[in-house]
């Protein structure tokens, strides 16, 4: 569990962020969604440590994140999973050694070990066999996937992702949805999400925070964001004429 208290960050006259409170619950995905520049990429930099609230406290299963010193604020981090928005893999690296490297800087596992850790990753993503090749022959989906693997191989008890879906297909952006889900489920991880896709919110959304104006606008999750009746974010969820259509077919089913 990740506790958000009370937290304010500004970046010199701006305030981007006011009186966030929030609770990411263990084993549930948690989304984080809202429009460009309302201050989800700062939350998740706070909650992370890349960037210092000005006031207020985050909690990882208790521990207060923000109080510590920088060494015992590595171990923490050591505990998190990461799935950057372009997957970062790194372009000369083969798939095997990509996902052993956090393995090689922060544990001392054995070369065997690594490499029984890498396998079971990949094929916990259904990418088996494919150790040897390069980020470049792979297509996006399976760069996704091999950006997942590489997060859970520190067995990680809180997951990030940030807009995993960018760039996908819709048939491939479901297999991560359904992967992450699946994964924070059989860990038992506290994941949270941040992501603009709508799919994604129905599909996986355990809880939902949607941030408006740097504040924590609403609170709920995917069957609830359906039926609210709050302006910004019916107009948020609501922009594009298929979700109109979604909400008007059911208006009318309640009829």
């Amino acid at each position: 569990m990740i506790e958000v208290i009370n937290i304010n960050k500004s970046f010199g006259d701006t305030q981007v962020l006011h009186d966030i409170n929030v609770t990411f619950e263990k084993g549930k995905v948690n989304l984080v969604i809202g429009q460009s520049g309302q201050g989800k990429s700062v939350l998740t930099k706070c909650i992370v440590g890349l960037h210092q609230p000005d006031t207020g406290m985050i909690k990882y299963d208790g521990r207060d994140f923000t109080g510590l010193d920088r060494k015992e604020k590595k171990a923490i981090r050591q505990e998190i999973g990461m799935l950057f928005q372009g997957s970062a893999l790194f372009d000369s690296m083969t798939v095997e050694e990509n996902i052993m490297f956090p393995l090689t800087m922060f544990t001392k596992m054995t070369k065997k070990e690594k490499l029984d850790r890498v396998n079971f990753c990949l094929d916990r993503v259904n990418l088996s066999g494919k150790n040897n090749l390069l980020p470049a022959e792979c297509s996006g989906g399976m760069q996704k996937r091999i950006a997942i693997a590489r997060a859970i191989s520190m067995k990680p008890k809180y997951l990030f992702c940030d807009e995993p879906n960018s760039g996908l297909d819709p048939k491939t952006a479901i297999v991560i949805d359904n992967l992450i889900r699946e994964i924070t489920y059989e860990y038992d991880i506290t994941t949270v999400v941040i992501t603009h896709d709508m799919n994604s919110v129905i599909e996986i959304g355990d809880n939902v925070l949607f941030i408006h104006n740097g504040k924590n606008w609403w609170e709920g999750d995917r069957k609830s964001i359906i039926t609210t009746e709050n302006e910004e974010i019916l107009n948020f969820v609501y922009a594009s004429d298929f979700m109109k259509e979604i909400r008007s077919s059911m208006q009318e089913k309640r009829k």
